[in-house]
């Protein structure tokens, strides 16, 4: 097994396990330095794209962006989304995967339950490519944003899934807009870690998107926690450039090419 993915399954109960998205190099290089896992998810076509849901995007997509976070990833577990439609059958799942770890040079995958693909997740595990679970809310095969395993039976019903993905050898599951007590059964009951996402601070980790805890997605649900208002920076910097070429400050001299670089 992967010595990285081994010091991620050895944290459970020991120490929380920290976890970021990046889609490029420059804020893979930054993140690299505090995280144990980067994920390139497939939270993209929000973030970068504009769309509404994840379901366009392709493996193609997800390659390209992949590869440019592996080159700026030294010691952080680097998982990719595995897009909509990517996994649909064991053939189909085995060879996308593949190409996906061949062209990023990838630690794992992440495939999103839907209560059916537990098999697809122990094929490609045989194969020897590591994959990460999701469950709750998967936005690849539910449209509506919401709070899951709100009652006993619900929670009871994740608690099979996430059994089930730990059975097909999953390295680790996570749990998305989950309730806080249906998340404290699932991380209790695995062996493997769970990384939380809206699913409160009993999983063995944390996951957010960058863009939204650096306050440049625009989007803000109540899980996020927005640690800087980066878009107000951005527009503070982009204002003084405007206002220098408007007023012939920049270029000045010193920024000139006269011959060398």
């Amino acid at each position: 097994m992967n010595k990285k993915i081994q010091n991620i399954i050895n944290k459970k109960n020991k120490s929380k396990i920290v976890s970021l998205t990046a889609y490029s190099k420059n804020i893979a290089k930054i993140l690299d330095k505090h995280c144990d896992i980067v994920l390139v998810g497939d939270s993209l076509a929000n973030v970068l794209y504009g769309l509404n849901n994840t379901h366009k995007v392709n493996l193609e997509n997800m390659i390209k962006h992949a590869a440019s976070v592996r080159k700026g990833i030294k010691k952080s577990l680097l998982v990719v989304d595995m897009p909509k439609g990517s996994y649909k059958n064991f053939k189909l799942a085995k060879k996308n995967a593949k190409l996906l770890m061949k062209k990023t040079d990838c630690d794992a995958v992440k495939i999103e339950s839907n209560k059916k693909n537990f098999r697809i997740i122990k094929f490609l595990v045989k194969h020897k490519i590591p994959v990460m679970g999701h469950i709750g809310f998967t936005p690849q095969f539910k449209k509506k944003f919401k709070i899951e395993g709100d009652s006993k039976k619900k929670a009871e019903n994740l608690l099979e899934e996430a059994k089930n993905i730990e059975k097909a050898g999953a390295f680790s599951i996570v749990l998305e807009c989950i309730n806080s007590e249906a998340s404290k059964l699932i991380t209790n009951s695995l062996k493997i870690p769970t990384i939380g996402i809206g699913s409160s601070n009993n999983c063995d980790g944390q996951i957010l998107v960058t863009d939204d805890m650096l306050g440049i997605s625009g989007f803000y649900p109540k899980f996020v926690k927005k640690y800087l208002s980066l878009d107000r920076i951005i527009e503070k910097a982009i204002k003084k450039y405007t206002r220098d070429v408007k007023l012939k400050k920049f270029p000045s001299k010193k920024n000139f090419l006269n011959g060398s670089r």
